[in-house]
Formats: structure tokens, C-alpha cells, sequence
């Protein structure tokens, strides 16, 4: 199968490790993939019919039934067709549950409960089980009942408040920040309880909410406020703590660039043959530059709309200064570098043929990822992870009987 790093005889850091993913969606899904990455066998657990919501409702779908959002999310994993509704259902994930090191779910809060599969239930079949539940605002809380999504979450944590430029109205950050930031704050967690679980025998509840994660991203803004008492506010490309550092207009578009330090600033000057910027008693110190950050960016454009954006980069890279293009997805993808990086990668698929799948992130250079199953078909591996538990053909006859796989 085509992926990114080589085969390698050293087994992969999570080797061994069996996860429940009973997740839909982005944030568990994404979560339960990136363990599968790192070699844990990730069993999904699919209600019967549609599947995951994103196999057909959200994204561009290909030749088969499945959106292209769903097959980036899902590498790596064996699908089950349960339906948590029905009694064999539930029993059938119970007995899954008493072998496996990690359950991930991402149902409303209580929703599991209510099945009788929450946490209470599931340490006393295995004492070592680490649950880790995801939702939009987090198990408790008066917002916890809400139903959560990425836009929600971006709007109440307060990112929303400081994107976009000043004036205009809300805009969400181009990327799902917190559906993104939740999966990789719950994996955090979820492999150190593992790790302790692996010490102790004993496994623990863990609790993630794409609110909490996106606030946790605001360590510059939060602690602006608490310093200054002032809210802060959204400034486009530019940067609270230091100036000039934000996307320029050129002469023929916008490029980014950074002169962030007194060094690099004095640097910017020479070279754009401005002395006058480096004296202009506005502009002395990086607290200067940023109370006079308009009138700081007209007189930095005066020049720059000079020449070319790619004029201006070459040139602020040779002299030291960090400085790059803006580039579309396909440019960043199909860069020297995002190939050099393997950022772009094709998975076969035994409906789809080859298809391409996002990178991994971050190299493992001892025993790196590989793709070793193609995100699977609805339901593909039920009666292959059932006949582990030891359930025959008759049995498995007997429970499709009583609705453990269809409504």
C-alpha cells in the first residue's frame, strides 16, 4: 500500500494496543486515526446503515459511497456494524470493551450512560480501560447539554473575537481549530492515562470539549486581557506583541513577512534603503511600532508596492529576514517542500483505487507510520473482529437475529 516512510521491522509505538472508536464525525474519528497511525489496532464501531455521519453526508464523495472527508479520517481502522440500541448490541461492545486499553466516543453527554455504557459501567468489565468522551462544551458545566460544533465552539471560547480584521464582522478561523485541537488535546490525555494504566492497572475517565480546547489556545490573547484589562480584538494578519509582523501588499499581491526584533527591524530598514523608518522616533522600539502600527504599514507599503511579492521574499531571505508566499492549498501541497515532506500521500482503496490522504504530521524516524489498511468499507470487518471474541456462524447468526447489527 502507498504511504509515506518505508516498511520497517521494528513494530510501531502503539503496537498491540486495541481502541474502541465510537465516534462519528471529526474530532474522535481524527483522534482514533492518529492512534491507528502509531499502530493501534482501532476497531470502529459504526451504527447500522449510514455508518458515520461523514461517509455520506458531509464532503465530496468519489466513486464509492464514501465522502473524500471520511477517507482522511479513517485510514488504519476495521469497521464493526453495531447497533448500540439493541441489547445484543450493547453486550457485543461490553465484551469488545473487557480486551481493549482505549474507548473513545463522542456522543452527546449522558448519551452513553443511557445505553448503559458509560464509564461506571465499562471499569467494572475492565478495570485498566481509559474512556475518553468528546464533546462540544465538556461533561459538566451549566452549557454542557449544548450541542457542539466547531463553529459553536470558535464562537463562545472567544477566537472568533480576535479573527478577522478590525470592524468587520465574525469570522471563523479557516480551519476547524477546535475539532482539530480537541482530538489532539484528547489524545494527550488519553495516552497518559495509558501510560499510568500500564503502571497502575488501573484506567480513568477523561473528558474533552472542543470549548476548552479552543480557549486553550489563547495564551497570547487571554493573557493580553489580564494584563491590560482590555478585551482584545481582532488585527488581521498583524501580531499583538510585536510589529512589523503580518502580510504586506506588493505590487503585484500580498506576501508575509516578519522583522519581529530591533536586529531584524534595523536589517529591514537598510535594506529597503528607508534610514528614515529606522530613525523616525515613531518607530524606535517594537512598543513604538505597535501603538503606530497603521501609519507603520503605509510607510513599509510606500516600498514594498514597488516590486513584486516574490522580489521581496527572495530578498528579505537572503538577508535573514522571515518573510513567504501566501499560498493556496493545492501550491502548499504541491510545494518542493510539502512533497519533500511527504505532506501529500495516496492510500489504495479497493473501490476508489488510489487515494490521497493528508501526511502525517509529525515523522517518527525510528519506527514511522505507515498505512497498513485502507479506511474501511461500512461494516467491512464485523464477522473478522467478532470471530475474535470466538463467536461463530451460528452465533453470529443468532445475534444478527436480535438486532445486534441492523435496526
Amino acid at each position: 500500500m502507498t504511504a509515506g516512510g518505508a516498511e520497517n521491522p521494528r513494530a510501531l509505538p502503539l503496537a498491540g494496543v486495541r481502541v474502541l472508536d465510537v465516534s462519528q464525525v471529526m474530532a474522535g474519528p481524527y483522534a482514533c486515526m492518529l492512534l491507528a497511525d502509531l499502530g493501534a489496532d482501532v476497531i470502529k464501531i459504526e451504527p447500522p446503515g449510514g455508518g458515520d455521519q461523514t461517509r455520506g453526508a458531509m464532503g465530496f464523495k468519489m466513486k464509492g459511497p464514501d465522502s473524500m472527508g471520511f477517507l482522511n479520517m479513517n485510514r488504519n481502522k476495521r469497521s464493526v456494524v453495531l447497533n448500540l440500541k439493541t441489547d445484543a448490541g450493547r453486550a457485543l461492545l461490553l465484551r469488545l470493551a473487557k480486551d481493549a486499553d482505549i474507548l473513545i466516543e463522542n456522543y452527546r453527554p449522558g448519551a452513553m450512560t443511557r445505553l448503559g455504557l458509560g464509564y461506571d459501567v465499562l471499569k467494572e468489565v475492565n478495570p485498566r480501560l481509559v474512556y475518553t468522551s468528546i464533546s462540544g462544551f465538556g461533561q459538566t458545566g451549566p452549557w454542557a447539554d449544548r450541542p457542539g460544533f466547531d463553529l459553536m465552539a470558535q464562537a463562545m471560547s472567544g477566537v472568533m473575537s480576535v479573527t478577522g480584521y478590525p470592524g468587520g464582522p465574525p469570522v471563523k478561523a479557516g480551519v476547524p481549530v477546535a475539532d482539530i485541537g480537541c482530538a489532539l488535546f484528547a489524545i494527550y490525555g488519553t495516552l497518559a492515562a495509558y501510560i499510568g494504566a500500564k503502571a497502575s492497572g488501573q484506567g480513568q475517565y477523561i473528558d474533552a470539549s472542543l470549548f476548552d480546547s479552543a480557549m486553550a489556545f489563547s495564551v497570547w490573547d487571554i493573557c493580553d486581557y489580564w494584563g491590560t484589562g482590555k478585551p482584545p480584538e481582532p488585527l488581521g494578519t498583524a501580531n499583538k506583541m510585536t510589529a512589523p509582523y503580518q502580510a504586506m501588499a506588493s505590487a503585484d499581491g500580498y506576501f508575509v513577512m516578519g522583522a519581529n526584533n530591533q536586529k531584524l527591524w534595523l536589517k529591514l530598514c537598510e535594506l529597503m534603503a528607508r534610514p528614515d523608518l529606522a530613525t523616525d522616533p515613531r518607530f524606535l522600539t517594537i512598543s513604538l511600532r505597535l501603538a503606530n502600527r497603521a501609519v507603520l504599514v503605509e510607510e513599509l507599503e510606500r516600498s514594498f508596492k514597488e516590486k513584486p511579492k516574490d522580489y521581496w521574499v527572495d530578498t528579505l531571505l537572503a538577508a535573514g529576514i522571515p518573510a513567504g508566499p501566501i499560498l493556496t492549498y493545492p501550491e502548499a501541497f504541491e510545494s518542493e517542500h510539502g512533497q519533500a515532506r511527504n505532506m501529500r500521500m495516496e492510500i489504495d482503496h479497493p473501490i476508489e483505487g488510489k487515494v490521497p490522504n493528508i501526511g502525517f504530521a509529525v515523522k517518527l524516524l525510528g519506527t514511522p507510520q505507515q498505512v497498513r489498511l485502507h479506511p474501511p468499507l461500512l461494516g467491512e470487518h464485523t464477522e473478522e473482529v467478532l470471530s475474535e471474541l470466538g463467536i461463530g456462524a451460528d452465533e453470529l447468526a443468532d445475534l444478527s437475529a436480535l438486532g445486534a447489527f441492523a435496526p
